[in-house]
């Protein structure tokens, strides 16, 4: 075993578990905790626990670190702005990363159209304003989501998120005007055909059928859609798919926002997974690991539209503060100057491999393994025939696998699919470990 794990005493070692009763007495019980470990450090892919076992990070804070724990850009231009000043509130006072940001994100964002951005500070935060903005624009009050959707937690965006445990459950009333079609998942179509040669299509017919049965296309303000489902299973939507959701949104004069929360910055291997399908998007929002860390949401789109809100519409205290926008230019620049894409893409294609030779070892239980790039997932069933969602056995194999230093996550409706996370930058000889632990994991749960 390389020397990147070194797991020295139980999981969850003394010092955590000594932790963890402090925060038992002093933090809310509503909090879900993924790993029994308390963070000390960590650097690129690996993490280091309170009693120094260290660990491979197949999470990367749920998808924030694409470029690594601490990476010394981010780190740098966080200190030299913390040596200028903390805050001024964009709105008070202004400050040029701000504005270098917006630039940058306004030419990277996919589409010839000239563009405009907002900082806030979350992917949540992001997605409510992103609706703002377009019932602003189109004067509309609805919008429609997808099954399988994690749009965040705060109201509208819970409204939007579609899973009810631990996400909605015992928070309603909701938000009104939000409507929920079925999403592309080849691996359970929504439209009960055989999907074993790719997707077809033809759930969009529920989507045309929903203009008719619930809400009318001249009230439907704008269509949300991650290009890849994140927490609902990495599922990609195809790319005819997301090209007939733009046709319809053109036709009915709706708004695209497409929610790249977790896919962007190089997850599939581009920098936002839209580009894969050729569209451009009306809205773009990011978070996650636009910031490297360091908390920060945005909404980047057409020009027209991002500035039909009234002045004064749009706001938030701390969004785009001057630690997080210079963050997020560090991490800009680590992917212009370390070509950070082709690094995503050999991770995905050696992941996707792994992943495949663990199903043919496995083909009982690994029901499906999909994804784009590096943002790779594997679905665990009760068997092959029957495909009932094993929650217990991927629980065990994230389990097996935390006890040998390697840190997972799941995702899915019935949290029962292993997703990958892992910085861009990690190692070969990292990867390769993590991938040799993966496979031992899925090998003792057998």
């Amino acid at each position: 075993m390389l020397e990147s794990t070194r797991i020295k005493t139980e999981i969850p070692g003394p010092k955590s578990r000594e932790l963890m009763a402090r925060r038992h007495n002093a933090v809310s019980s509503g909090l879900g905790i993924a790993t029994p470990m308390f963070a000390k450090e960590a650097k690129g892919a690996l993490l280091t626990d309170v009693d120094g076992n260290t660990f491979i990070d197949f999470g990367g804070g749920i998808g924030v670190l694409n470029v690594g724990h601490a990476h010394p850009r981010v780190v740098e231009a966080v200190k030299e702005q913390a040596e200028r000043f903390l805050h001024t509130c964009f709105y008070v006072t202004e400050y040029e990363p701000y504005i270098e940001l917006a630039e940058r994100l306004n030419a990277l964002v996919p589409g010839d159209t000239e563009k405009r951005s907002f900082f806030v500070n979350s992917g949540a935060e992001a997605v409510e304003n992103a609706v703002k903005i377009a019932r602003s624009y189109t004067r509309r009050p609805s919008v429609i989501a997808f099954e399988n959707a994690f749009h965040g937690r705060t109201l509208l965006a819970m409204t939007l998120t579609s899973k009810t445990d631990p996400y909605k459950k015992g928070f309603a009333p909701f938000a009104p005007e939000v409507y929920r079609v079925p999403a592309p998942y080849p691996y359970r179509c929504p439209a009960n055909r055989d999907c074993s040669g790719g997707c077809q299509g033809d759930c969009f017919a529920a989507l045309e059928k929903a203009f008719v049965s619930y809400v009318h296309p001249q009230s439907v303000a704008a269509i949300i859609v991650e290009p890849v489902s994140g927490e609902g299973g990495f599922i990609p939507f195809p790319d005819f798919y997301l090209r007939k959701l733009r046709e319809l949104c053109d036709e009915h004069g709706i708004v695209m926002i497409v929610d790249e929360v977790q896919t962007g910055f190089g997850r599939t291997g581009k920098m936002f997974a839209i580009e894969h399908s050729g569209v451009e998007p009306d809205l773009l929002i990011t978070a996650k690991s636009l910031g490297g860390g360091m908390p920060i949401g945005g909404v980047t789109g057409k020009a027209e539209i991002m500035d039909a809100p009234h002045v004064g519409g749009l706001g938030t205290t701390f969004g785009g503060n001057p630690l997080a926008c210079a963050a997020a230019l560090a991490v800009l620049d680590a992917f212009e100057q370390e070509d950070l894409l082709a690094r995503a893409n050999v991770v995905g294609e050696r992941i996707m491999a792994a992943m495949h030779d663990i199903q043919e070892k496995h083909p009982d239980f690994v029901g499906d393994v999909r994804g784009r790039g590096p943002m790779a997932a594997m679905e665990l069933v009760e068997d092959a025939a029957s495909r009932t969602p094993d929650k217990k056995r991927t629980g065990r194999v994230v389990e097996a696998a935390l006890q040998e230093g390697l840190l997972l996550l799941t995702a899915g409706q019935y949290s029962n699919v292993i997703r990958t996370l892992a910085p861009l930058s990690i190692t070969d000889d990292e990867l390769e470990e993590g991938l040799t632990i993966l496979a031992r994991a899925f090998d003792q749960v057998a």
